[in-house]
């Protein structure tokens, strides 16, 4: 059993709680067996610090998202472990302050220039090192100890991809996957195709056949598209094994690889595949997905493939098998997003790291590192990750070929001989938004989208000159 199932409990909640803007729904404090809640305090008690030794115990701590990670809105979901243990070892507390997805950052920077900072934020990749370089997230090098048993494992990984200078600008409790291909096994076993983990196990889930079956199952004249989510551009042009932009770990500054081939290679599959009309036309539906919800299709056989973080098929069973079929039947599975048949052999996945931000002028940073250390221990302890698999098994019905999956996906995003890693807005917004534009040529109307040749001539340099000033200022900030 591996560590890492434990770590999909930290994001699971997200479709739990309301879509931003909506009315806030009422917390239901959810626990766990005694059996269970005893074995965690046990393991604690071995692990983390006792309550007298800790100045943050007792306290309450203010989380700016758009969403709640750690409280329970639903009798039906699961309880985050990390957080339970913050809460029933320490005394400790978190509060919402909620913000909209399109707000988060211009809301933050003016609730931080008023001196009203809420005290952290999630800890994505695309927190660095924009944001830390505009002073907006303080270096926690003084809140977390790297070299601590506990945290020694993430060292390397911090050190690497969220660090400038000698200091660390995230508190990573763990490194975890990005995209997947999410699928219902009952409408691919209805169009005759082989099943694409079976195919993954064979080593034969390429490009070729995920092209092949995209192709033969769209239909625009019945609506059906096999391509749909934000985010199946960006998954396949990871697959090939490399990034537009790279920063590079050694000189800790960002480099262009435009003229990779495996970049051209993944821009060229996506152009077939919306010249074919495989993907969803989200430029004639207002740039919507399908019924404006993740996996809307799947269940019904309009869509075939869902290229999104693992998470969006994550939560209430009844909720859940509404929009992807029959969880607890089986219908549900996915896999790793497939591979370049031209490539060296390896399945890519884009990695994420988890954890947390501390905000400039957090009143309690304290609090935000042991809600940390006790994410930490939940990954790391073999107690808290029976527990979670079970959750996950008896609560959200995953079966155990989706645990066996989940756990392969981990393998694969930490152990590639690539790590691939996307800054989104830590680029800064003017070198995002060329990147993106690279990222995403088929979410474009089919008379809009460009070769890899066609955009490289229309925005290399553009993007070669936004990348010279985001060195620039990353010399500046480390100076």
């Amino acid at each position: 059993m591996k560590r890492a199932v434990s770590v999909i409990l930290m994001i699971v909640l997200l479709l739990s709680v309301t879509a931003c803007g909506n009315a806030r729904r009422k917390i239901i404090r959810l626990t766990l067996s005694t059996e269970d809640s005893e074995a965690i305090l046990r393991a604690a008690g071995i692990q983390l610090p006792d309550e007298s030794e800790v100045a943050a115990a007792g306290s309450t701590i203010n989380w700016y998202a758009w969403y709640d990670g750690f409280h329970n809105y639903d009798e039906d979901e699961i309880v985050q472990t990390g957080y339970w243990t913050f809460h029933e070892k320490y005394g400790c507390e978190v509060e919402w302050m909620e913000c909209t997805w399109g707000e988060r950052f211009t809301r933050l920077a003016n609730l931080v220039v008023s001196d009203d900072s809420p005290d952290f934020y999630p800890g994505n990749s695309e927190t660095f090192p924009n944001y830390a370089i505009k002073g907006m997230f303080v270096a926690v090098d003084d809140y977390v100890d790297y070299d601590d048993p506990l945290w020694k494992d993430m060292k390397g990984f911090a050190d690497k991809y969220f660090s400038l200078g000698d200091k660390h600008y995230m508190i990573c409790t763990d490194s975890t996957f990005g995209n997947v291909c999410a699928y219902n096994k009952r409408v691919i076993e209805e169009y005759g195709y082989s099943d694409p983990a079976e195919m993954y196990f064979n080593n034969e889930w390429t490009w070729d056949v995920f092209y092949e079956m995209c192709v033969d199952f769209s239909d625009p004249d019945e609506n059906r598209y096999a391509l749909d989510s934000w985010a199946y551009s960006e998954a396949i042009m990871r697959s090939c094994g490399a990034t537009v932009v790279n920063y590079d770990t050694d000189t800790g500054r960002f480099v262009s690889n435009l003229d990779d081939p495996r970049l051209e290679r993944a821009a060229n599959l996506l152009y077939n595949l919306t010249k074919d009309e495989c993907c969803y036309p989200k430029w004639k539906n207002g740039f919507k997905i399908r019924n404006d919800v993740n996996g809307g299709g799947i269940k019904e056989g309009l869509c075939l493939f869902w290229l999104s973080p693992q998470f969006v098929f994550t939560g209430p069973v009844d909720e859940m098998s509404a929009i992807w079929g029959d969880i607890a039947g089986g219908e549900v599975m996915f896999v790793p997003v497939p591979r370049d048949p031209e490539g060296d052999g390896n399945y890519y996945l884009e990695t994420s790291p988890t954890g947390y931000c501390i905000v400039m002028g957090a009143r309690n940073p304290e609090g935000v590192a042991l809600l940390a250390s006790c994410e930490r221990f939940k990954i790391v302890n073999p107690v808290v990750i029976s527990i979670d698999r079970r959750q996950l098994e008896e609560t959200y019905k995953w079966s155990d070929e989706m645990l066996e999956m989940w756990d392969i996906c981990y393998d694969l995003s930490n152990n590639s001989d690539e790590t691939i890693i996307s800054y989104g807005e830590g680029y800064g917004s003017l070198l995002y938004g060329v990147i993106n534009t690279f990222d995403n040529l088929a979410h474009r109307d089919i008379s809009e989208t460009m070769t890899w040749a066609q955009a490289k001539e229309k925005h290399a340099d553009q993007l070669q000159y936004y990348i010279e000033q985001m060195n620039k200022d990353l010399d500046n900030f480390v100076q």
